[in-house]
């Protein structure tokens, strides 16, 4: 048998938890004050310390006990003092229609416990570890939970500057919340010790979801551990397939369901339910519930063999509780004053009043201290008696006959000593007696708080149009729950990037944020990064809005939503629903139908408050009964089916009758709010707000991308520029999205990308086309904004040019014919083609003249250059022209075009439609005159001798 060290210096075979002298009055020792004897006033600092040390040595004690004892163990099962390896524990549970594998006993060995769960070749490891000493008493049980996902564990690194992963994602903090929210109502009232909880995605296959096989490997470590939980939960995933529902189906299967359901419970009961779909009606969502309920089932009962095998001894003697004796103080000085309390209708009033009571009884248990009326009386009688019966033989002495030394005193009362208890005691009590007086008045009256009925809808109001500058917004008020909803449009730029290990879309279209500010409760607190809270409450808004968003073609902008809470008094998540579908209607977003959003209550056992034993449902459901009530259910649809749906419960569980009938009557209250919502003052806009973008989506040919683009970003960049448009994105399939705030700059871009990726015909003819720059070898010409072909050195006259500077600059205007298409794409183009003939009648004198003068030799007036460069294409034909002929092109050369009109302009008459060219084909007379050889052509200059 071990001896236990004693506090008093004595060895007992007994835990030091039950040597203490208060364990027969259930009391147990505090950092603010020791009860094991009454006192009238409060401890000294240094009697704190001193009991708050022996506290820990407790504690310590108790937790070296329990190491001790295993130590033994494995000392007694090693052979000549070598301790063995690590034993390894490890069950195989059928899940669906496959196996997870659980191991424990081989890592993680010096938390309290640790397991690996696989499914596939999806690792999760979770550890649990507690604190050596316990913390301060509180109402709320010292749990922390860490999830997180290795981007290792599928062979990839952060996109990031720090490789290495660091602040949780909202991803995770999700995930992080699932595993919190069920473990929470497992854990025993009394147990201090903080707890932690840790997980890990060590290797993921990309097939099998880690989050649901995180809430099963935090449970079944829970299990294995010290803390004293009263049930094994597990988790799983219920998917809609093809009408058929699938335990935890893989991520290829999920995106073909219609229902994305997370639920973790116990072997008996339902504790968290969290899920999304496209309008399923509730009895298809209990038949997944039911169907997820026996597959956790089975989870828990393979779990609690394991736990039989390798489980730890729990922590119940850490458990420690309040006297229960002052429950009945707390009721005596506080029960007529809270009654009328509770009767208060406003929030803030009734909070107030509140605190005032709590610090009454707080100055009274724990500073003057507490004398039970009936107790006090009794006080009196009870020594009285026994004095009469310590002096009931002594004989009465006459007056004069006593002896001197005689001294006969008169029984006093003695005054009862006064209780006093810990603060932290008196705030726990005092919080749980309100909870239980607040039940009470709903349960036999019939009425809540605010004066409602369990059915009853708070009252509801609310306006569109409330920010003049917003693209969309919508005041949405509830009672005293007020939600702010704003929406804002976009481009592809505004979209939110995603950087999970399992969400394979890289961009978020919609997405909704939800803030809760202090001021909306009327407390100062400090302002910093989103609580977990407000991400979890965001995320359930969003994907109750979801299913109601068009298409990204019939809509192509990014949805952002903000809610921000500027009231709050329970359900503020479902109004943030009921003000985002109303802002998105107000912002012209064409929406299928209308959602709403609604939060149910629940009074589980009615009998102790005078009920008739049937759970007690309530319809949208206020702060204070949130926070008294064992259910917290929220439900989001319209009168046809459900979007989004959450469950948490702060009881040991509820059953699926309680679920229907609470189903049931959400689906009458979404119709009330889905009616009021249709009254809304002024009504939605729907229509796009003159301050949104304006995004029009073109499509092109996929190979017409890269002209669009150009040589590294330029030609998209000189769009932009040039046009004033904010955007252009352009995607591989051809898809082409312009991102405008005002409608002209959004056609002139239009128009150019059109005239980009255009297929041009050869033989069209384009008119006053602006020559953009020279080269040695031709000039580029311009035929359509943003769309230039090459018109050769050879083609910019009939005659020869050594540069086509010496006749052209940029900035002309010229008129060219299409003449050939290459292989890339490329544009050739001739100016000499749309050349006008010379007169028939001269170009015969000239023939006529050429011919007589085909003998002649060369006159001195010719210049002459002794190397001559070969003959371009179509050169030949020049061979033999008349000097008239060579004078008139030059003098032709000479002149340039004047602009005719100027094609952006016309862009800009043109706003709003399609922009079509007029190709203009001129037929040009190619039978010229036959020509001789008498003239002598030069490299540079020709010149002929007259006839004398």
């Amino acid at each position: 048998m071990l001896a236990y060290p004693s506090l008093h210096g004595v060895a007992h075979s007994s835990p030091p938890s039950l040597l203490h002298p208060c364990r027969s009055r259930r009391l147990f020792l505090t950092s603010s004050s020791c009860r094991c004897s009454p006192r009238p006033s409060r401890p000294s600092l240094s009697s704190l310390s001193s009991l708050q040390s022996l506290r820990i040595k407790k504690c310590s004690t108790v937790r070296a006990m329990v190491d001790s004892q295993q130590s033994e163990s494995v000392l007694e099962s090693s052979e000549d003092g070598v301790v063995p390896g690590p034993q390894k524990y490890s069950v195989k549970i059928p899940v669906g229609n496959r196996h997870i594998l659980v191991e424990t006993g081989h890592i993680g060995r010096q938390a309290s416990s640790s397991v690996m769960v696989t499914d596939g070749e999806t690792i999760v490891y979770s550890s649990v570890c507690l604190a050596d000493v316990p913390s301060e008493p509180s109402d709320f049980f010292p749990l922390s939970v860490n999830y997180q996902e290795r981007l290792s564990a599928a062979g990839r690194t952060s996109g990031g500057f720090f490789k290495r992963e660091g602040r949780a994602k909202d991803h995770e903090v999700l995930i992080c919340r699932l595993i919190d929210r069920p473990l929470r109502p497992t854990m025993p009232k009394g147990f201090y010790y903080d707890t932690q909880i840790l997980s890990w995605v060590f290797s993921y296959d990309g097939l099998h979801s880690p989050d649901c096989l995180a809430v099963t490997a935090a449970g079944i470590a829970v299990a294995l551990s010290e803390v004293p939980n009263t049930k094994t939960i597990a988790g799983v995933r219920v998917g809609l397939i093809d009408g058929q529902f699938i335990v935890n189906p893989t991520t290829k299967e999920m995106e073909e369901s219609e229902l994305d359901l997370m639920i973790a419970g116990t072997d008996s009961a339902i504790l968290m339910i969290e899920g999304y779909c496209d309008f399923l009606t509730e009895e298809r969502l209990l038949q997944a519930v039911e169907i997820g309920q026996v597959a956790i089932r089975n989870i828990c009962n393979e779990v609690e063999a394991l736990v039989k095998k390798c489980g730890k001894p729990k922590m119940v003697e850490a458990i420690k509780l309040p006297p229960s004796e002052l429950y009945r103080h707390v009721e005596d000085i506080a029960g007529d004053e809270l009654v009328k309390a509770l009767q208060i209708r406003n929030k803030i009033p009734r909070r107030k009043a509140l605190s005032a009571l709590e610090e009454k009884v707080l100055t009274i248990l724990s500073e003057q201290g507490y004398v039970f009326k009936d107790e006090a009386s009794g006080a009196v009688e009870v020594l009285t008696d026994d004095y009469e019966d310590e002096d009931e033989d002594e004989v009465e002495v006459i007056d004069g006959e006593v002896d001197e030394g005689d001294v006969h005193i008169k029984p006093i009362p003695r005054k009862p000593i006064p209780l006093l208890f810990s603060d932290v005691d008196v705030k726990l009590v005092f919080k749980e007696v309100t909870s239980k007086f607040l039940r009470k008045r709903i349960v036999e009256g019939g009425k809540r708080s605010d004066g409602r009925s369990p059915l009853e809808v708070r009252p509801i109001n609310s306006q569109c149009g409330f920010l003049p500058r917003a693209h969309g917004s919508a005041l949405f008020t509830r009672g005293e729950t007020q939600s702010l909803a704003v929406v804002t449009l976009g481009d592809k730029q505004m979209a939110q990037r995603i950087d999970n290990l399992v969400d394979t879309e890289e961009l978020k279209r919609f997405y909704l944020q939800y803030s809760f500010p202090p001021s909306s409760v009327g407390e100062v607190r400090r302002m910093g990064a989103p609580s977990r809270r407000e991400i979890g409450h965001g995320m359930l808004a969003e994907r109750s809005l979801e299913p109601i968003l068009p298409s990204e073609e019939d809509f192509p902008y990014t949805i952002r939503v903000e809610s921000t809470i500027t009231e709050s008094n329970g359900s503020s998540s479902m109004a943030s629903v009921c003000g985002g579908c109303l802002a998105l209607l107000d912002a012209g977003v064409p929406l299928k139908c209308t959602v709403a959003g609604i939060a149910m209550g629940l009074v589980m056992d009615t009998i102790e408050f005078g009920g008739d034993g049937r759970p007690l449902i309530l319809s949208d459901i206020s702060g204070s009964e949130d926070a008294s009530g064992d259910m917290d259910l929220k439900v989001a649809g319209n009168e046809s089916g459900i979007t989004a749906f959450q469950m948490d419960i702060k009881i040991s569980g509820v059953t699926l009758p309680v679920m229907e009938e609470a189903l049931r009557q959400a689906r009458d209250g979404r119709k009330h709010v889905l009616n009021e919502m249709s009254k809304c003052l002024p009504p939605p806009s729907k229509k796009l707000s003159q301050y949104a973008p304006l995004i029009h989506v073109m499509k092109v040919k996929p190979e017409k991308v890269n002209l669009i683009i150009g040589s590294g970003g330029k030609k998209v960049k000189s769009i932009i520029e040039e046009t004033g448009v904010e955007a252009i994105d352009t995607q591989d399939d051809g898809l082409v999205k312009i991102t405008a705030r005002d409608l002209l700059s959004l056609e002139k871009s239009k128009a150019i990308i059109a005239n980009l990726t255009m297929v041009p015909t050869i033989g069209d003819v384009y008119r006053n086309c602006e020559i953009k720059s020279i080269a040695p070898y031709g000039v580029f010409v311009e035929i359509v904004p943003g769309r230039e072909g090459l018109c050769h050195i050879s083609e910019l006259s009939t005659n020869w040019l050594a540069k086509a500077e010496d006749v052209f600059k940029v900035g002309d205007r010229i008129d060219v014919k299409l003449i050939e298409i290459n292989e890339k794409g490329h544009l050739r183009l001739s100016y000499r083609a749309l050349l006008p003939d010379v007169n028939p009648e001269k170009s015969s004198r000239q023939q006529t003249s050429s011919s007589m003068k085909e003998n002649i030799p060369p006159q001195d007036g010719v210049i002459k250059i002794a190397t001559r460069k070969p003959l371009r294409k179509n050169e030949s034909e020049q061979i033999g022209e008349p000097p008239e002929k060579a004078k008139m092109d030059k003098d032709l050369q000479k002149k340039v075009k004047t602009p005719v009109k100027d094609f952006a302009s016309e862009q800009g008459k043109s706003a709003g439609k399609k922009q079509e060219f007029t190709k203009t084909s001129v037929n040009i007379d190619m039978d010229k005159p036959k020509k001789s050889n008498s003239t002598a052509v030069t490299g540079m200059v020709t010149s002929e001798d007259k006839v004398s």
